[in-house]
């Protein structure tokens, strides 16, 4: 037969909710700021957290459209490269000759 020590899952879940409210209890008592202060720097820490973003947002665009310009580039004088080596290629010439 199993015992039971009287710690069931009431038991465990009061333990629990006790410890949670002795915790927030103790973080207001101890808090170094007014919840007014705590507000204000909270809300410039989300500004400059959406600034950051909103730069890294423009940067990461402005790299891949360098990167859509460095691609394109190369596409076009691989074309070009590829045409000069097909023109002037003499398999090319014995074969429009024939």
């Amino acid at each position: 037969m199993s015992s039971d020590n009287g710690a069931g899952a009431g038991g465990v879940m009061l333990a629990f909710l006790v410890g949670a409210v002795a915790g927030a209890a103790a973080a207001l008592l101890y808090a170094p700021a007014t919840g007014r202060e705590t507000r204000e720097f909270l809300g410039e820490k989300a500004r400059e957290g959406r600034e950051r973003a909103t730069e890294a947002a423009a940067k990461g665009r402005e790299a891949v459209n360098r990167g859509r310009e460095t691609v394109a580039t190369a596409l076009e004088r691989g074309r070009e490269a590829y045409q000069q080596a097909r023109a002037s290629s003499p398999a090319s010439t014995s074969r429009e000759g024939a």
